[in-house]
């Protein structure tokens, strides 16, 4: 057959060499691609009329390449490795990938479970393994590569990227907000970086004066406890937003005392994300990112 003007083969010809060669046989080719032997042989006479080159030598029993056809074969070969890849990864449905990921408690509840429903839409294969930090020492355990912490970025060992920029502000329940001083009224303490309620009558140019509180572990639960008007919290924006918004809890000033504290996502410095953790890092970055 003469040579058309297109410089590509036939692809069932080159099926047709590809599997030939690959088993040494034209019948075990036709089996593999449900075709008659005769029907093999005739794409390779077909294909060797349209090389003009001989590339198997016929045997008794079987088949052999000849040197061209031996040549030829691993470009075949590459070729449907590419279109097979190529058409795998962009149209059919790839494995779910798990991301592991540590997070405190009051971001994992307040920020990263409002946000899986667009994560959902964005990246559809990823799914989280979310695992809830109560103590400090929780991040030292064997676990994800990717977790969240609240601090000043301060971090030895492992890259930062800011996720949130605190702002303190007085919130409690609406049945409080009518309280014309409402200084006077229980304050909700929270253990750690975010006691600090004697930052914030300083800055605000407050008298502070001996009242009662409650003391809590974590910020979700005084935040439970404000919500209730069992007082005020000195709540840590962005967490409250959600709650401003919803009303479930009011602002008793304008006054922010801004904090060099903060949520980051981090890393191992010596550690290497996989394509999923990539991606999420990105998705998360992207939704919740603050100024540094």
């Amino acid at each position: 057959m003469a040579r058309t003007n297109t410089p590509v083969p036939p692809l069932d010809w080159l099926r047709s060499f590809e599997a030939a060669a690959r088993l040494s046989n034209f019948t075990a080719a036709g089996a593999e691609l449900g075709l008659t032997q005769a029907a093999v042989s005739q794409h390779i006479r077909l294909l060797e009329e349209w090389l003009k080159t001989r590339l198997f030598s016929r045997l008794a029993r079987g088949v052999a390449l000849s040197p061209e056809g031996a040549a030829y074969l691993p470009h075949i070969q590459s070729a449907f490795a590419t279109i097979g890849n190529s058409t795998a990864e962009l149209f059919e449905p790839r494995a779910i990938q798990t991301v592991s990921i540590r997070a405190p408690i009051s971001f994992a509840l307040l920020m990263l479970a409002p946000a899986l429903p667009d994560l959902a839409k964005a990246l559809p294969r990823i799914q989280l393994d979310l695992v809830t930090i109560h103590r400090p020492a929780d991040y030292d355990l064997p676990g994800s590569v990717l977790d969240i912490r609240f601090g000043n970025r301060s971090f030895p060992g492992r890259e930062a990227d800011r996720l949130t920029a605190e702002r303190l502000v007085p919130v409690a329940a609406p049945v409080l907000a009518g309280n014309p001083d409402w200084t006077s009224l229980p304050l909700l303490l929270v253990a750690g970086a975010r006691e600090m309620w004697a930052e914030w009558f300083a800055a605000a140019g407050l008298a502070g004066h001996p009242r009662r509180s409650h003391r809590f572990d974590s910020f979700v639960t005084a935040m439970e406890a404000a919500s209730a008007g069992a007082g005020v919290l000195l709540g840590s924006r962005p967490l409250v937003d959600a709650a401003l918004d919803s009303k479930t809890l009011v602002r008793l000033s304008d006054y922010e005392l801004s904090s060099t504290s903060g949520h980051f996502l981090t890393k191992a410095s010596t550690a290497r994300l996989t394509g999923a953790e990539q991606d999420f890092r990105q998705w998360l970055l992207s939704r919740l990112s603050a100024p540094a």
